[in-house]
């Protein structure tokens, strides 16, 4: 497979959308901490080299493309947090983190790429829905990276919070040891109560409590 380019920003900035934002999300999956999602835009003539899906990358990659991202690009990053993941599901809460991400660009983008096959409710910027989008777009790319390392570097402090979950190295995603902790130390603040693993755990305590 060929690595993302600007190809299909450059289409839309024939068509006289001069401000085309790449947005994309991170942290569906995991069991703990907020999902966390970029907007970009680029520079055409300041492309960084080597944009690529962040999870193709490795994290000294990542770290020093997120810098030249920082310095010739406008980036907004949000968030959606543990209880808003909970009360309105993830795909949503997700959806939320993305366009708030878009909403923190200013001046406003002309238009959005937005990664995967669905775009948030309620946008008032034309957009349009990438599949794989990370792996096509920089701009894309350029987001995934900025917001893995953001919450990254969230999870790396969480963790000093509650040592022994391991998020400083699993970013609360459901590995061996983060399950294992999970069943041993109890459910934080910070883990997600609706996630099947989480309120198994809730539900047993309950059960046995009551």
């Amino acid at each position: 497979m060929t690595d993302p380019d600007f190809s299909l920003e450059e289409e839309l900035i024939a068509q006289g959308y001069l401000r085309v934002a790449g947005v994309d999300e991170v942290g569906r999956g995991p069991l703990a901490g907020p999902v966390t999602a970029a907007a970009v835009i680029l520079d055409p003539k300041a492309i960084p080299t080597g944009l690529n899906d962040s999870k193709k990358l490795t994290s000294r990659v990542r770290e020093r493309l997120a810098d030249h991202i920082a310095a010739r690009a406008e980036v907004a990053i949000a968030h959606a947090s543990v209880e808003e993941i909970d009360r309105i599901n993830i795909l949503r809460a997700s959806h939320l983190a993305m366009a708030r991400a878009v909403a923190a660009l200013t001046p406003a983008p002309d238009y959005l790429l937005i990664d995967g096959n669905m775009l948030p409710t309620g946008l008032t910027i034309p957009a349009q829905a990438v599949i794989k989008g990370d792996a096509r777009s920089v701009s894309i790319s350029a987001a995934s990276i900025v917001a893995k390392i953001c919450r990254d570097r969230i999870m790396v402090d969480l963790a000093q919070q509650h040592p022994g979950y391991g998020w400083e190295t699993n970013a609360g995603y459901p590995s061996k040891s983060h399950k294992e902790a999970l069943r041993n130390l109890g459910v934080t603040p910070h883990h997600r109560r609706s996630f099947k693993p989480v309120h198994n755990i809730l539900y047993q305590e309950k059960s046995v409590t009551s």
